[in-house]
């Protein structure tokens, strides 16, 4: 009984690469790292090599997932690599369905800085923004490559959604950070923050 309750008490990096798994696929550690950097870092995170393959273990003590070693064709060492056992599956299904949604938290680096705004020189807090920016628009391009790459493949329909999400996200936080800088600026020149006037950088590329 106690070993159910370990197997249901998983932490959430445990569930996203089994989720990573559930999509039928053999993966190495190198594989789900690659996925996880194509999705799960947009709207969750991506977790390193070392939590990958600690996860792994985990999951195979479990029996959720199993693995055995590959010869490679180029004629380096041998490779393992895991597949989701079919109790995997069923607990990742119900861990889906049935587990209650943790409601995101917000941690903000950008805005932790300007909340200490008083702290920073002016010119300071808007090389913060303009580099949330920048950052914002970055990935906002890169979930658009990554959605363009999996929209041919039948089986990731719902984390292209995810993608499509996070493109929306982003360009959000882009706008948001623009608006921010006009607020410093209206600041600056005493007007207020609820302003919305300032020079500011535009590193959408709208011209």
């Amino acid at each position: 009984m106690a070993d159910e309750t370990n197997k249901r008490m998983l932490p959430a990096t445990s569930w996203a690469v089994l989720g990573l798994l559930s999509f039928g696929e053999e993966l190495s550690g190198y594989d789900l790292k690659k996925w996880s950097d194509r999705s799960l870092r947009f709207f969750y995170w991506s977790p390193s090599f070392s939590q990958i393959y600690s996860e792994l273990k985990r999951l195979e003590k479990a029996g959720y997932a199993s693995s055995r070693m590959v010869a490679q064709e180029t004629g380096t060492r041998d490779k393992r690599v895991y597949r989701i056992t079919g109790d995997g599956m069923t607990a990742v299904r119900t861990w889906a369905r049935e587990t209650p949604v943790d409601p995101p938290v917000l941690k903000h680096g950008p805005m932790l800085r300007l909340w200490l705004g008083h702290l920073l020189e002016p010119e300071q807090m808007c090389e913060v923004l303009v580099q949330h920016q920048e950052f914002a628009e970055q990935m906002r391009r890169q979930a658009v490559a990554d959605a363009e790459g999996a929209k041919d493949e039948a089986s990731w329909a719902y984390p292209a959604l995810t993608l499509k999400w996070a493109e929306r996200y982003y360009a959000s936080e882009r706008d948001l950070a623009a608006a921010m800088l006009d607020d410093v600026a209206a600041l600056r020149s005493g007007r207020g923050a609820a302003g919305t006037g300032g020079d500011r950088p535009d590193v959408t590329g709208a011209g």
